[in-house]
């Protein structure tokens, strides 16, 4: 089966913090808008979220066993499981059409705020897995996650994300400029 990962688990540090998985595939996923929301009040932040939608979100399909699977259940809590469908996926690598494509999604999340902004050290997780994807996938990201105009917080020199990993200097000015020129 396979994970659709959309937010941190695009970064390959941090998704092994979880879990192991197969190869990461890039994909864009159809019929889902992602955007920044609230999970609920024991979160410091407020993380990607996607639901059902008229839109596009790029991200990577990681094939998990069901002991993995478990774990990123744990690491995803807020959030639940839904299925979607291979044909909603446009890939350059081939995957098995035939295994299960879950994806975390949340329903009704509330906006951030000065209580649960967005939080720079999540965005630079991303952003970097990203990047290690290339330059028109992160561009790609920006542009097709809504909300960059809530509160955010700068703790990028008193990192508040549990799971930032992979993130090194040379990251930072790049992820500023994408963010400024696409959001």
């Amino acid at each position: 089966m396979y994970i659709f990962g959309y937010g941190s688990l695009i970064n390959s540090a941090s998704r092994q913090l979880t879990g192991q998985t197969g190869e990461a595939i890039p994909v864009i996923a159809h019929g889902l808008v992602r955007y920044w929301g609230k999970i609920d009040d024991s979160y410091i932040l407020s993380p990607l979220v996607v639901n059902e939608g008229d839109g596009q979100v790029n991200g990577v399909l990681l094939e998990v066993n069901d002991e993995a699977l478990a774990e990123f259940d744990r690491r995803e809590r807020g959030y639940h499981r839904i299925q979607i469908r291979p044909e909603q996926i446009d890939a350059s690598i081939a995957f098995d059409s035939d295994l299960p494509i879950w994806v975390y999604v949340k329903n009704d999340p509330q906006p951030p705020c000065s209580l649960s902004p967005i939080m720079q050290s999540y965005v630079d997780t991303v952003m970097a897995g990203c990047l290690d994807v290339s330059h028109a996938f992160a561009e790609h990201f920006v542009r097709h996650t809504v909300g960059w105009h809530h509160t955010k917080e700068n703790d990028r020199h008193q990192p508040k994300y549990g799971n930032l990993a992979g993130v090194q200097d040379h990251h930072y000015e790049l992820i500023d400029k994408f963010i400024v020129l696409y959001s």
